[in-house]
């Protein structure tokens, strides 16, 4: 059990963006990697079908004996479906294929939007020593995205800086104003991380400028910049922390994991910002 004074032990983040590529998956697992590494213990729940959380963290498909499918569609305890990673202290709830059908087999559940909730309060991840749970969303405002907002204390978005980053952008926070208003009033955006940042691209820095302007302080200081080591890490299933230490994504993420344990270990309460 780590150290960190934490407010409200696990902190449960959904890391989320219905659109793709935008670094979602690459920030649940190097943030993951540099909370622990800054003395946490983490545990990843991949909630997306395609699993590359999974295999980004070494838990390839022919391993994944218990998966987030068990987790909310068996009610498997949560127990029996953690994976231990290459990383000591960070685990993972693996994702399958099998996943894609969650949607549909959901549907006629009165708990559907729940599930994940009540998964994670059931078998308490506190109680197995979690400082943070992350939880890897999948690309669209699906069910599995619900569940996974509705389980969550906070949002962290992230925002790749490219041309039409910022669209579809409203609609997502037209689904967090949703839930709060429904069904978890206490869930809050921890906030907009800009990435695959290009400092001498002028369109990178008008986004920047236009996401700062729109989104004010919602937006973290810390910018994840395009970096080869980033994009190379997941190829040999480590987070960049581990593939390359000193390179400049690694520092990206181990200022925004120091980012996230002030606010958490901060005695006053977060203040929430209304999308």
């Amino acid at each position: 059990m780590s150290d960190l004074n934490l407010r409200t032990r696990p902190q449960i983040v959904a890391i989320t963006n219905q659109k793709g590529g935008v670094g979602k998956t690459t920030t649940a697992i190097n943030l993951a990697a540099a909370l622990v590494e800054q003395g946490g213990r983490v545990l990843v729940v991949d909630a997306d079908p395609q699993g590359n959380a999974s295999t980004g963290l070494g838990i390839f498909s022919g391993a994944r004996r218990g998966t987030t499918y068990d987790l909310l569609l068996e009610g498997a305890p949560l127990e029996s479906v953690v994976h231990p990673t290459r990383i000591d202290q960070l685990e993972i709830v693996p994702a399958t294929t099998d996943l894609a059908s969650a949607d549909f087999q959901l549907v006629t559940n009165e708990s559907r939007s729940f599930m994940l909730r009540n998964a994670l309060n059931r078998h308490s991840a506190g109680a197995m020593g979690y400082d943070y749970v992350l939880i890897d969303c999948p690309p669209s405002l699906s069910l599995l995205t619900v569940n996974a907002m509705i389980a969550a204390h906070a949002v962290l978005i992230p925002l790749q800086s490219e041309y039409f980053a910022l669209e579809g952008l409203s609609q997502l926070m037209l689904t967090i104003r949703e839930i709060r208003q429904s069904a978890n009033p206490g869930l809050r955006i921890e906030g907009v991380l800009l990435t695959m940042y290009d400092k001498r691209n002028n369109l990178a820095q008008q986004v920047e400028r236009d996401a700062r302007d729109t989104l004010g302080e919602l937006v973290f200081d810390v910018v994840v910049p395009r970096n080869v080591r980033v994009s190379e890490a997941p190829s040999h299933a480590l987070s960049v922390l581990q593939y390359d230490t000193n390179s400049r994504g690694s520092e990206a993420y181990r200022a925004l994991a120091a980012d996230l344990l002030a606010r958490h270990s901060s005695p006053k309460p977060a203040q929430r910002v209304e999308a």
